[in-house]
């Protein structure tokens, strides 16, 4: 138990390299990679997403627990395929073409990832037929659409469109974000949630699952 919350708060702390060498510790001493998972790792991002809706954490300080997190799950990361641990869900998420902002996606799947998602990320520009692809590969539960250009937000209508045509919409629930995003405009192109930042996403993803 020391180790887990020691590596919930190294993690808060943004110390990849220490968390890295806690985690392994703790599978050393006989903890389960899905304990270490849940309780070490997953545990230490809830608290890093708690804090950040609340404005005690901000972007920067966020992005080096998820960096953190990302050394823990690197040593995790194979045990976990090897033993089929189940994850909460798939999710692919992408900024949509013609808009090169990295961030803000960047963080949701970080948060995503933290909170027990396996995560698939396309990158910048992302095109309708790269997102069709990406679903007919992957197979997600989610689907992630960012921009941050309101010249870009009608291509998360373009994707929708292409998912309908492809006979892929009903298979996956679809989640959008970015500055100039709104709720109404999510409902206007038939999206099915909306979150204003990476924390919300989480939240909002858990609800369109039935997971929260």
């Amino acid at each position: 138990m020391d180790l887990l919350r020691e590596i919930n708060e190294r993690l808060y702390e943004g110390d990849p390299g220490t968390v890295a060498l806690l985690v392994q510790r703790a599978l050393d001493s006989g903890l389960s990679a899905e304990d270490v998972l849940q309780r070490g790792l997953i545990a230490g991002m809830d608290k890093v997403g708690k804090d950040f809706r609340e404005e005690i954490l901000f972007v920067p300080e966020v992005l080096v627990a998820a960096e953190a997190m990302h050394a823990g799950m690197n040593v995790l990361k194979p045990l976990l395929d090897a033993h089929g641990v189940k994850r909460l869900g798939r999710f692919v998420i992408g900024t949509v073409k013609g808009d090169l902002h990295d961030i803000g996606k960047s963080l949701v799947a970080m948060m995503m990832e933290g909170a027990g998602f396996e995560v698939f990320d396309l990158g910048v520009d992302t095109s309708a037929e790269k997102f069709v692809a990406a679903i007919q590969k992957y197979q997600p539960d989610l689907l992630g659409m960012s921009s941050l250009l309101t010249s870009t937000m009608d291509e998360m209508g373009t994707v929708l469109e292409a998912l309908r045509q492809a006979g892929l919409r009903e298979r996956v629930k679809v989640i959008v974000g970015g500055a100039p995003v709104t709720e109404a405009f999510a409902k206007e192109i038939g999206a099915d949630g909306y979150a204003p930042n990476a924390s919300a996403a989480v939240i909002k993803s858990k609800e369109l699952l039935s997971l929260s």
